[in-house]
């Protein structure tokens, strides 16, 4: 089942590069790394390393607004990853560990549903050892690239290689996202959580600098989301103190650990952008704002639906959401427009949304500098 869902997620769709003012060129390729925000198959391909509870995104309805069936997206439709590949006149990009002779030299996709910041070595050492962490680490993720390398375009460390590399766009992450869910979920407290954030911030600091050495010039790294105001987090770790919570219902000790995230980030990345000078472009892709202000005021974005009401589920209650009646999960039903709702499965955005996103990074303000610029 889960073979032939792969399959179709690839489908002979390209668009042609839209025309944009301060565009420098048209990218060859494309390569993506990160979790369930842009992996396009990989966790169905890579299934026997992680429990059959991840693979509800195989199954209806999943895929409804634009495939017409589910893609093992993490989304109604299309992701952020694929609506930049379109516009960029790329395909969509394959999931890395499809095999039977896929062609990868327009592009691939590393990232994989439960990816981590940080090495499942580590996460183990800290008790954090649970299933669900399927071996897709950031690390890991570059080590399937390295893989791929010599049937794209050679030696990686030949003139040929990194010329390619140098006219391809890297879409780094978001990372971090699923290291606090294995810490939050699993009993560490916010502050506890708090504490290796300047470590997984470091790893996403070093892979940067590993493409660079690889001959990548031009890569996104995104930051972390609001998560205090998704459903998952606001059903599965409620607070009991009233103060806890902004005045959109939102879980503001959730909401500072990303916004903590995001500026160690911001710090390393321009950092590393003063080291690398001219030989790169390192752009920092803003999440967190843009996902915020449609928190803040839905309607302003087209959105009819309360911000955390998620569109598929059979959990009921304030949020549509509850972990053993999930989106995808016998009896979980979708809205009827998704287009105008925010949050598909409480975890994730739809598609309206992931659309939006794209081309804030595009053409700004929510990229640092924008791609298209």
């Amino acid at each position: 089942m889960a073979r032939r869902v792969v399959q179709l997620t690839v489908p002979c769709i390209c668009f042609f590069l839209l025309a944009a003012s301060g565009a420098g060129h048209k990218y060859e390729a494309m390569f993506s790394f990160g979790d369930s925000l842009s992996d396009t198959g990989n966790i169905c391909v890579n299934k026997s390393a992680t429990a059959q509870l991840l693979l509800t995104v195989a199954q209806p309805p999943y895929g409804m607004s634009y495939f017409g069936h589910p893609t093992c997206r993490c989304s109604d439709g299309r992701l952020v990853v694929d609506f930049l590949a379109q516009e960029l006149g790329l395909p969509l990009l394959p999931p890395s560990k499809l095999t039977g002779g896929t062609d990868f030299r327009k592009g691939a996709n590393m990232a994989i549903l439960g990816g981590t910041a940080l090495d499942f070595s580590f996460l183990k050492s800290i008790g954090l050892g649970y299933p669900i962490w399927n071996n897709g680490a950031m690390n890991v993720q570059i080590q399937w690239f390295r893989d791929l390398l010599p049937s794209i375009c050679g030696s990686p460390q030949g003139h040929g290689c990194r010329e390619y590399l140098a006219k391809s766009l890297f879409l780094f992450g978001p990372f971090g996202g699923n290291d606090y869910n294995a810490m939050l979920f699993f009993g560490f407290t916010v502050d506890q959580a708090r504490n290796y954030t300047p470590m997984m911030v470091d790893n996403i600091a070093s892979g940067v600098e590993q493409l660079i050495e690889l001959g990548a010039v031009d890569i996104v790294v995104p930051g972390p989301l609001p998560v205090g105001c998704f459903a998952v987090y606001l059903t599965m770790i409620p607070s009991t103190n009233p103060a806890d919570y902004d005045e959109y219902g939102c879980l503001k000790p959730l909401n500072s650990l990303s916004l903590y995230q995001n500026s160690l980030l911001r710090s390393r990345l321009a950092g590393l952008q003063a080291r690398y000078g001219a030989s790169a472009k390192i752009m920092y892709a803003d999440y967190y704002t843009h996902v915020d202000q449609m928190v803040r005021n839905p309607a302003r974005f087209g959105f009819g639906s309360p911000a955390m009401t998620t569109c598929c589920g059979a959990g009921g209650g304030k949020y549509n959401y509850e972990f053993e009646a999930r989106c995808g999960m016998k009896g979980a039903t979708a809205c009827v427009d998704p287009s105008r709702h925010e949050s598909w499965d409480g975890v994730h955005l739809t598609e309206a949304v992931n659309r939006m996103i794209a081309d804030g990074w595009l053409r700004g303000p929510y990229c640092h500098p924008p791609i298209l610029q």
